[in-house]
């Protein structure tokens, strides 16, 4: 099969995003590094961007764009702990990519609405899921909104890398962020269709870095 230049592609379908190909690839690189040291990726991002947190996290937890089997010692685990179920779920279950969206915990994030402060909503699920080598995918298309600066604010104090996918500004994020990505434009839902294509890419590039010899 004929490797895909992923970027090359993108740039074919969104031209505009020609500006910000070298901060995809150091995005994917980083996430790449994670997941190879045995990290995880926390995903936060308000309204529409809420809703892409769990889109990147289901191309991420199971198989997107390549076959992810998984590994021979577990398949054994899985046969050796249920013959008939075990030998079941070694053929389905596929490698995932530790990947949590800290906008889909409705309980606690209202219990933290309710007993703390509104603006630590993804603050709080950082400093409790988050640990060194860790990355947080903070989504804002202003790169201003205040609940998701104050989680990339955490996870540089848990010794963190912070991803920022924001529009052309950057916004106060870009202070706190490692990489980031800030696509052209201002108008929200403009930047969220842009959004979308960049963070499909970077998947595939990181599926294709960690699976593609598979």
């Amino acid at each position: 099969m004929k490797k895909v230049n992923h970027l090359e592609e993108l740039v074919e379908r969104y031209p505009e995003l020609a500006t910000v190909i070298s901060e995809i690839q150091k995005a994917a690189d980083c996430l790449v590094n994670c997941f190879t040291n045995g990290g995880k990726v926390l995903i936060c991002g308000n309204g529409g961007s809420c809703s892409d947190t769990d889109h990147i996290v289901g191309e991420l937890m199971k198989g997107f764009n390549l076959k992810r089997g998984i590994n021979e010692e577990f398949k054994e685990s899985l046969i050796k702990t249920d013959g008939a179920r075990g030998k079941f779920l070694s053929e389905k279950i596929q490698q995932g990519l530790p990947a949590i969206s800290l906008a889909a915990h409705t309980s606690l994030i209202s219990a933290v609405l309710n007993d703390i402060d509104p603006d630590i909503i993804f603050a709080q699920q950082v400093a409790g899921y988050g640990n060194p080598g860790d990355v947080l995918l903070g989504i804002s298309t202003s790169g201003n909104a205040e609940n998701v600066i104050d989680a990339a604010i955490t996870a540089k104090a848990k010794g963190m890398k912070v991803i920022g996918l924001t529009g052309e500004t950057g916004g106060k994020m870009k202070n706190y962020c490692d990489v980031i990505v800030n696509v052209p434009g201002s108008t929200t839902y403009l930047v969220q269709e842009l959004h979308l294509p960049v963070y499909h890419t970077i998947c595939l590039m990181v599926e294709e870095s960690i699976f593609g010899n598979f």
